[in-house]
């Protein structure tokens, strides 16, 4: 690494069950494997409490801050804490002590607002990556507000990426997970914006893990968070559309969510196995014959990466950034929501192509590595660095010029 290449990361979510955290996880363990000098200040695991945690492991020290018991319940395992401002002494402490040359956020949480607030106030450069489609997020959940009032769920999500985006903009480079956001956080913030992807563990995510002797019942899954933001409204219809059709299958679905109790009341032969981790998740992957993810919302994708890499074809929506993951008729399909179900349909009938498919999804994994995406993460910082000196007077350059010790 660099001169210049020390990192204070705040990830909106470290330790919980999403593909923010996921992507965090594996951020800090390549810091860890290029020796790169990392501060990673995040929440502590969801129902810690008690006192600020510091723990060092090789070039990487972690920061583990318990949210209170005020916080606001956001999702399933994430939380928003009010009170998070009694840290404010603690992580000033730990970045004077730290001395780093960048901080990157990941977004508008707690952690998100401390890191832009502490990159303004010690004058350091902000990075800051974008996972989530918050706005598209509120306006799925929204739905109901057209019943009173038919332009609600636009007028909020519209407004949701006006604020998101201005929050963004404080940051003098951007990172997303594909080129349709990347273009229109360009448009929206007016600053430079790369692509991040994401990578993906091919040796834990492999056909090798399949326990599943031959027979004729095709296995669809789904792995992910059971919201109405991931529309999985859709998982039902796919189901009743190869009951019709007369194709013996059934869903493999794992994870939890708001959703779960209609799924399963509507799905009634549908095997849900909550959240699985590690061996566990990867052989539930292995098992399957197509992986369907109807989401629209999602930035990426990365449950439809690893079920590539288990050598299990995707069937994704055009919404969002899996199609990019996915390419149609050769490791997946690719259909407008409306069109997935019979789209599915005609491909369980033939088990060739899905064969083909799977194979093709397993060799289009394998050159996904988390080195790849990382490294290019880094090689963007020095343009972060040189915009921010831009920026400063004259006085501020020279003096940002000047070795300081570390």
């Amino acid at each position: 690494m660099g001169i210049g290449q020390r990192v204070a990361f705040f990830p909106d979510s470290f330790h919980e069950v999403n593909g923010v955290a996921h992507t965090a996880r594996n951020f800090v363990a390549y810091a860890k494997r290029h020796n790169l000098p990392m501060l990673n200040i995040r929440a502590a695991a969801p129902d810690t409490q008690g006192d600020a945690i510091t723990m060092t492991d090789g070039s990487v020290t972690s920061l583990d801050l318990p949210r209170s018991r005020v916080s606001i319940p956001m999702e399933k395992d994430l939380s928003f804490d009010p009170l998070f401002a009694r840290y404010t002494a603690t992580i000033e402490s730990a970045l004077q002590q730290f001395k780093p040359d960048i901080i990157h956020i990941t977004g508008p949480s707690e952690l998100g607002i401390f890191g832009a607030y502490f990159a303004w106030r010690m004058n350091i450069p902000l990075a800051a990556s974008w996972h989530t489609n918050v706005h598209e997020y509120a306006g799925r959940r929204s739905v109901a507000l057209a019943k009173l009032l038919p332009q609600a769920p636009q007028w909020l999500e519209d407004g949701a990426l006006l604020a998101t985006s201005r929050f963004y903009r404080l940051a003098k480079v951007l990172y997303a997970p594909n080129e349709e956001l990347c273009t229109l956080l360009e448009e929206k913030t007016q600053r430079p914006c790369h692509v991040m992807r994401r990578g993906v563990d091919t040796q834990l995510f492999t056909p090798t893990r399949r326990t599943r002797t031959a027979d004729d019942t095709l296995i669809l899954g789904y792995v992910g968070r059971l919201s109405i933001e991931k529309n999985v409204a859709l998982l039902p219809v796919i189901q009743q559309a190869l009951d019709d059709a007369g194709i013996k299958a059934r869903f493999s679905i794992v994870g939890h969510g708001e959703e779960e109790a209609h799924l399963r009341k509507a799905m009634p032969t549908a095997d849900f196995a909550g959240v699985l981790r590690g061996e566990a998740l990867a052989t539930a992957y292995a098992n399957m014959d197509l992986f369907v993810f109807p989401s629209e919302t999602d930035t990426f994708g990365n449950v439809v990466l690893e079920a590539l890499a288990s050598g299990v074809p995707a069937a994704v929506t055009t919404g969002g950034g899996p199609k990019f993951i996915v390419t149609n008729e050769h490791t997946g399909i690719v259909r407008p929501a409306a069109e997935l179900a019979s789209a599915i349909v005609e491909l369980a009938r033939n088990h060739s192509q899905l064969q083909s498919m799977g194979e093709a999804a397993r060799n289009y994994a394998l050159q996904c590595s988390w080195d790849a995406i990382f490294d290019g993460v880094i090689a963007a910082y020095p343009q972060l660095q040189a915009l921010s000196e831009e920026s400063q007077p004259q006085s501020q350059r020279q003096q940002a010029t000047s070795p300081s010790p570390r």
